[in-house]
């Protein structure tokens, strides 16, 4: 049998490709290149990392996701919420003491655990992770994520050195060395900022952060903004970089894995939100799965070329859609720019000011909260805003790396309180209907005397149990006397667990007392296999069983009828 080789997507993504479509994809290349530049030598500088390093971060990954990334037009790259937790993480790992700092090398290792641990996600098929960040917590996320940014801004907009942590404390401490305001610097940056948003207003066809990063360049170089006491980024390395394995030696493994383990979340979960979004825009459909064997290749491929963890950056892809991406190709023609810059252009980077990078990331943090998403999930809904303000203040109060924790177990807190207390309702006939209505929302719906039918909008666990019993016994208390059957509708249980089949028992033994016979309907497949083995079923009787509530309502009508007949016998 011969072998056939593994086709790379980029291949089965180039199938059909039009001769005329490569001028388009030329010209996003460099304009992904030309947009990604202020934020790939900017976004470093939130970890604590070289520009270097955001402008590797902008190569490799790029050319590895064109070549194993699903997507045609997805452009991967560094964002703000990843570099955000990223900078938690290597405070984190560097809080151990003995621990030698290396950044640069912890970043790359971060950055090789995230890749790997998107390939172990996909080879369990975890791209269902993605939801577990619903949309309303990242909202809040980023929100409180952005405010980090703004106050981490402070000491490159003003010169001062701010050490304190949080939110109102380095404004204190701005406050309290206000005479020490750097005002060149504090001027520049204001006026950056103020460009970048003329830009964004006036729709500018140059897109923003080119403009004052270009600007700014020419005005250090006739000005001498160094000698003038505004920081600049300082030498950055020529050449390419180079393959390099990271070591681990001296570092402590649990604290890099849990922080892989955030990374992972926050870039997969934002990087998901951005690919479902342009691939609405763009008419295809996004499967997280294999998304994550993209992701990964990117990761890997940072992390082996001295880089961080990127994921999917929708400014970058905006680009590509907006000028006319229309393939991979446009990842690679803006790799092969940003090599051209490191090999050609390091000296003129090395001028630029940091003052005006500090409001590069000022606009970029102020993009991130979007007030009327806030408003809209207020709006529909009171108690996922809560869980929005939660994810929010998570950062600010805990710390990023503890904002991930929090926004996570809010989730998770949201979908256990959602099944701890499932719904529950009785239900009736309406004359001259089919079919069984909730009684509290049908006001013609009727209860059939002496057959009761109770639903539970919910599975049953051993979470649910101890409030279902207390359901169940209010319920049964509050029965007619003329009740003989009370019938369970389980459509809606998907799931029941030993708990629960031990509660069931308990139900029917206390129904039983009262002359009350207790059946089960429209039972699913799993949770019948659970009530066998605990033999529930035996001791219910297999006979009151039933697969939909008409046949439970025939069996209680024979019944009736049969006990009617043997009365009048025997008068």
């Amino acid at each position: 049998m011969r072998f056939t080789p593994p086709r790379l997507p980029l291949l089965a993504n180039l199938r059909g490709y039009k001769a005329s479509w490569l001028s388009g994809d030329i010209s996003a290349g460099l304009a992904i290149a030309a947009v990604g530049l202020p934020s790939a030598i900017a976004y470093p500088a939130i970890a604590g990392l070289p520009p270097e390093a955001g402008l590797y971060a902008s190569i490799t990954p790029l050319i590895a996701y064109a070549l194993f990334g699903p997507s045609r037009r997805l452009i991967v790259g560094p964002d703000a919420p990843t570099m955000t937790v990223l900078a938690a993480v290597l405070a984190t790992v560097y809080a151990v003491p003995g621990v030698a700092e290396d950044r640069v090398a912890v970043a790359a290792l971060l950055a090789l655990a995230v890749g790997a641990l998107c390939l172990i996600a996909r080879a369990v098929r975890l791209g269902v992770l993605a939801t577990f960040l619903s949309r309303p917590i990242l909202i809040g996320f980023f929100a409180g994520i952005s405010l980090s940014i703004l106050i981490g801004q402070i000491d490159r907009i003003t010169g001062i050195d701010i050490g304190a942590e949080g939110l109102i404390t380095p404004i204190l401490e701005l406050v309290g060395k206000a005479g020490s305001i750097h005002w060149p610097s504090l001027i520049l940056a204001t006026v950056s900022f103020a460009l970048l948003q003329a830009a964004r207003i006036v729709h500018s066809r140059i897109p923003g952060p080119v403009l004052v990063v270009a600007l700014s360049v020419l005005l250090s170089a006739l000005f001498d903004f160094e000698g003038q006491g505004i920081a600049v980024v300082g030498e950055i390395p020529h050449g390419l970089p180079s393959l390099t394995l990271p070591s681990i030696a001296g570092l402590h493994l649990q604290s890099l894995l849990l922080g892989a383990g955030a990374i992972f979340l926050v870039s997969f979960g934002s990087g998901i939100i951005a690919a479902r979004s342009f691939g609405t825009r763009g008419g295809y459909v996004v499967d997280p799965n294999r998304e994550l064997e993209g992701f990964a290749a990117a990761n890997i491929a940072a992390g082996l070329f001295g880089a961080f963890p990127v994921t999917a950056s929708d400014s970058r892809t905006a680009v590509n859609f907006t000028v006319g991406g229309r393939s991979q190709i446009a990842s690679i023609i803006a790799a092969a720019a940003l090599m051209a810059i490191l090999l050609f252009f390091g000296d003129i980077l090395r001028i630029l000011p940091i003052p005006t990078l500090g409001a590069v990331l000022v606009a970029t943090a102020l993009s991130l909260i979007d007030l009327s998403a806030l408003r809209a999930i207020w709006r529909i809904s009171r108690m996922e805003f809560v869980f929005a303000l939660i994810a929010l203040f998570g950062p600010i109060s805990f710390g990023v790396l503890e904002g991930v924790v929090t926004a996570i177990a809010a989730t998770l807190v949201y979908i256990l309180r959602k099944t701890m207390f499932p719904r529950d309702a009785l239900l009736g006939r309406v004359s001259g209907r089919d079919g069984f209505y909730k009684l509290h929302r049908v006001p013609a719906a009727r209860p059939v005397p002496g057959f009761t039918v109770y639903m539970v909008q919910g599975s049953l666990l051993f979470f649910n149990t101890d409030y279902v019993r207390a359901r169940l016994r209010t319920v049964s208390n509050e029965l007619p006397a003329d009740t003989r059957w009370f019938v369970m509708d389980a459509s809606a249980i998907a799931q029941i667990d030993i708990s629960a089949a031990a509660m069931l028992e308990e139900v029917h033994d206390d129904l039983g007392k009262r002359g009350i016979a207790l059946a089960i309907a429209e039972l699913h497949f799993e949770a019948r296999e659970i009530l066998e083995r605990a033999g529930v079923i035996a001791k219910i009787g297999p006979e009151m069983i039933f697969e939909d509530l008409e046949d439970a309502l025939d069996a209680f009508e024979a019944a009736d009828r049969k006990a009617t007949a043997a009365e009048r016998k025997s008068v």
